[in-house]
């Protein structure tokens, strides 16, 4: 059975903060001597994802 796809869509500040958290944990797993497979993973999508263009009326 497939898994549903979700789309989130994040502001430029609301991206910036999530790529510093993933940042912050990617740093804690290295830290401990983990895989960061799945945050390096993360990490790659949000920064390829297009940006919603917005349009402003009149």
């Amino acid at each position: 059975m497939r898994t549903p796809k979700f789309h989130v869509y994040l502001t430029t500040e609301e991206k910036r903060l999530l790529l510093n958290a993933l940042i912050d944990e990617k740093n804690l797993l290295i830290a401990n001597g983990k895989y960061t497979d799945a945050v390096d993973d993360l990490i790659i999508k949000i920064t390829k994802a297009h940006q919603k263009r917005r349009f402003l009326s009149a």
